[in-house]
């Protein structure tokens, strides 16, 4: 049992990601703890300095071979598009592989990244799911392999391994590891369990297909390798042989593949150092290698794939409908979920303005090390002859405070808000400006212009007016820009002293900071920068209030109702609490609340059928505009279809207990008890009286000292559920119960069901604490008669929550999760005794549903409705103080 319990703990920390960012946080502080000797040795500053100083056409054949490798990974999609025969021009093919792949590079987890996002690009052009499910399942476990070949060259001996790293070393126990997987993937991707389980199309691959897909995935490794040589002999003042640098790349791509981490990051750069170190060459020289490669290899192509990827978006927001969406799941099988995986789709949404956000996020880091790292020396010897010192340091600084504000404001260009855009653009301008003048540094004032330039292409992109945000989100967004202050200071601390260590003689180094005047800087710069967004914040034009419903608003529902049919929860919509949106010209009604990042709506839209859909379509654009997602809350079976069309999915909330009158009776052996019940009341002198509004005030006092008994100093619940307030209780008749001596001991509310006096409902029920057995029975059983005598047609006994949820076969976990706690749940809330206490009058069971948008956490919003329906009402506005 202790070990089934260490597992499904690790299930746990798995489920919540927290397994999966230890993996790799263990995996890279091992590669430390190994070279942190090697890495004392190394100082960051020369290092960057040495990088900085390159020519400007060592940049350019750099910047050339790196592309040229990274284009060379194309050669999987144009593999796919041939075996696979999509319906793909060339250009399509190209493009949409550098952005997976050069995606995949920077944030991808064993491929995962690359291969969500080529579902979604190639999804784009209406390839069908099943087709696209056999491309990727081929693909996926293909990008390790050209690798494994670069391992058995090195442990061939055709390259240097053995003299890089030690025999006995755990990276030649990993090169090994991944040379084993070569033949172990050919043998594997024969198996019929690989074509059942993997493929789904029950066919075996072919050798000559596998022989293709090696071959791809080697040239993209081999590509990347010789790109590494080609930056090492370009920076290094000694030659590095070919065949060294493919060592060193092969083993350090090995120890950045076991670690887990996207692109490798600290793992890769670790043993990269450790092997240029064995072949002889300085550590920091080494350093300058790796941040030329990391930039032009990995950060440069991203760049370029963040703008193709906006402009592929640019006139596109993406809708997927639930029927594309279903057969997406249906493609997949538990094997192709590992990791989540499609899930990530889900994750990126509209890719247009993800890569949009992701470029300003850029720039402000782009202007954060700028400002970190000081200028060429060459450049600031001119800039001081046409400008004065004063103005250069003002300009650091402003730069710091632009570069803090965009990557805060990159939120916001990824939720397309606005006013985000206005402001985010005004800031890139600014921030060239800024780097430009502090320096002379034109690549990065270049790189500012160009995603200012793309931010205004999409203009039309950013229409929302607003998005909701939590303590929680300003925590998190304090705490980043905390962590950037903090790397701040690490790089402008060691940068500053190590080229100032090596400037020439006669340099003037006026222009350089101070390690106390580059904290200085950055301290104002984040204080400044907070200082600004909290007035942006405060100074908002437009925010999504909900307040409830005004009384006017009120009137205008009443007499709307005179006209137009309600539901078995339109009376609660008086109550004020639950703030309205008229749609369809005025035709429908759609109540709702404010939870965090929702507007929940209470039941199906009030109005004219024809128009719900419509209504339906235009509450979600109007919700859009402030980020915000709409979920339907104890929706009826008759609108399913609308809010399905609408890209909603559906979880069964439970029963309501509605009473057929027509068919009620007391006579028969099956309602001995309920006779037994009336006829004890009646003996004893019971009255039960119906009392029809306006109510005097002591009567209305009585009612609340029953009300305030029952509740037990507990606050009062709200939403879907009535509460008890003076002026709701006038707008329907009460039910009372009193006993022999006169005195009231349990009342119940009366809602009507607004549909030409058809259907009634009980709303509100409190009795006393001490009231004989039966009270309750004794009260149902009299609203039913007398509901039955006054012409109505059905009774409605409210909710029996999570009735008949989850008890077939094909049913949603979460409702079968939701049986068991119907089942066992007694103890905490009494599902199934609920239940069973209002079968006993009966009575139809009608489902009530929760529609749901697609890409919400179905868990998090039932807590999200519990609390919800548990928080105090509002009162409204009008009788506020």
């Amino acid at each position: 049992m202790r070990k089934w319990k260490i597992v499904r703990a690790a299930a746990s920390l798995y489920r919540i990601r927290l397994l999966r960012l230890l993996i790799p946080a263990a995996a890279i502080g091992l590669i430390f703890w190994e070279a942190q000797k090697e890495l004392r040795h190394i100082d960051f500053g020369r290092a960057l300095h040495l990088f900085r100083r390159l020519p400007f056409e060592d940049w350019i054949v750099l910047l050339g071979v790196s592309l040229a490798a990274v284009a060379s990974m194309s050669a999987y999609d144009f593999l796919i598009r041939r075996l696979y025969r999509l319906p793909l021009r060339l250009a399509d093919t190209f493009r949409y592989g550098w952005i997976a792949n050069t995606t995949n590079n920077i944030a991808g987890f064993a491929g995962l990244t690359g291969a969500g996002l080529r579902m979604l690009l190639y999804r784009n052009r209406q390839i069908p799911p099943e087709k696209l499910v056999r491309a990727v399942a081929y693909l996926s476990p293909l990008t390790m392999t050209g690798l494994s070949v670069l391992a058995w060259i090195g442990l061939l001996g055709i390259i240097p391994l053995r003299a890089g790293f030690p025999a006995h070393s755990w990276q030649f126990a990993a090169a090994w590891a991944v040379a084993l997987y070569l033949p172990v993937f050919a043998v594997f991707q024969r198996t019929s369990w690989f074509a059942k389980w993997f493929r789904r199309d029950g066919e075996r691959l072919s050798w000559r297909m596998i022989g293709y897909g090696i071959a791809a995935s080697f040239a993209e490794w081999a590509c990347a390798g010789i790109a590494f040589w080609w930056i090492a002999r370009t920076v290094l003042p000694a030659p590095v042989s070919m065949g060294n640098a493919l060592s060193i790349y092969t083993v350090s791509a090995v120890a950045g593949l076991i670690s887990l981490v996207p692109g490798g990051i600290g793992g890769f750069d670790i043993t990269a150092l450790l092997g240029f170190q064995r072949f002889g060459f300085d550590p920091n020289l080494a350093a300058a290698v790796l941040i030329t490669f990391r930039l032009f290899y990995y950060f440069v192509p991203w760049f370029i794939g963040l703008i193709m990827a906006a402009v592929e978006f640019s006139g596109n927001r993406y809708q997927r409908e639930e029927k594309e969406e279903t057969e997406d799941e249906n493609a997949f099988n538990a094997w192709q979920r590992w990791w989540n995986w499609p899930g990530r789709i889900g994750v990126i949404g509209e890719l247009g303005a993800w890569s949009l956000g992701k470029l300003v996020f850029l720039s402000g880091i782009v202007l954060l090390l700028s400002a970190a790292t000081p200028g060429l020396w060459r450049r600031l010897h001119v800039a001081e002859e046409i400008l004065s010192i004063p103005l250069m340091r003002l300009s650091l600084q402003l730069s710091v405070i632009v570069g803090i504000l965009l990557v805060v404001l990159s939120r916001g260009i990824s939720l397309r808000i606005k006013r985000a855009y206005q402001w985010t653009l005004l800031l890139m301008v600014a921030g060239a400006i800024f780097t430009f003048v502090k320096a002379f540094d034109f690549e990065e004032a270049i790189f500012l212009l160009i995603v200012a330039f793309l931010l205004w292409l999409s203009r039309e992109r950013f229409y929302r007016v607003g998005v909701p945000v939590s303590r929680e989100q300003i925590a998190k967004w304090g705490l980043a820009t905390f962590l950037l202050v903090w790397i701040y200071d690490l790089i402008a601390a060691n940068t500053h002293a190590g080229i100032i260590r090596h400037l020439p003689p006669n340099a003037n180094i006026r222009w350089f900071f101070t390690p106390q005047e580059q904290r200085i800087t950055i301290i104002l710069g984040l204080g400044i920068a907070w200082l600004i967004l909290s007035m942006l914040w405060m100074l908002r034009p437009v925010r999504l209030e909900d307040h409830g419903a005004s009384l006017e608003q009120r009137r205008k529902l009443q007499a709307f109702l005179k006209d137009h049919r309600g539901n078995l929860l339109t009376h609660m919509l008086l109550a004020g609490d639950k703030s309205f949106y008229w749609a369809a010209d005025d035709q429908v009604l759609i109540s709702y609340a404010k939870i965090r990042n929702k507007l929940v709506v209470l039941g199906d839209p009030i109005g004219e059928p024809e128009f719900v859909s419509i209504a339906v379509q235009e509450f979600q654009r109007y919700a859009d505009q402030y980020a915000l997602k709409v979920v339907f809350y104890q929706v009826a079976p008759e609108y399913l279809p609308i809010y399905h069309e609408n890209g909603c999915r559906f979880f069964k909330l439970g029963e309501e207990a509605i009473v057929p009158l027509s068919a009620f009776t007391l006579s028969g052996k099956r309602n001995t008890n309920l006779r037994t019940v009336k006829n004890r009341f009646e003996r004893e002198e019971f009255r039960f009286e119906v009392l029809s509004p306006p109510f005097d005030s002591a009567l209305i006092e009585t009612l609340g000292r029953i009300s305030a008994a029952w509740l037990k100093k507990r606050h009062e619940k709200g939403f879907s559920l009535g509460w008890f307030d003076k002026p709701y209780l006038q707008l329907a008749p009460i039910a009372t119960l009193t006993d022999g001596a006169g005195n009231i001991i349990a009342f119940a509310t009366l809602a009507p069901g607004y549909d030409e006096g058809t259907t009634i409902s009980v709303d509100l029920m409190r009795h006393l604490p001490d009231t004989p057995n039966g009270t309750m029975d004794m009260l149902f059983l009299s609203l039913l008669e007398w509901a039955k005598q006054n012409g109505y047609d059905r009774f409605n006994l409210g909710m029996a929550p999570l009735s008949s949820v989850g008890q077939r076969q094909g049913a949603m976990r979460e409702e079968k999760l939701a049986r068991i706690v119907f089942q066992y749940g007694g103890y905490w809330y009494g599902f199934e005794g609920l239940r069973k206490y209002k079968q006993k009058f009966s009575p139809d069971w009608e489902p009530r549903y929760l529609a749901y948008p697609r890409g919400v956490y179905l868990p998090t919003l039932l807590l999200e409705l519990v609390r919800l329906i548990s928080r105090r009402p509002k009162v409204p506005a009008e009788r506020k103080s």
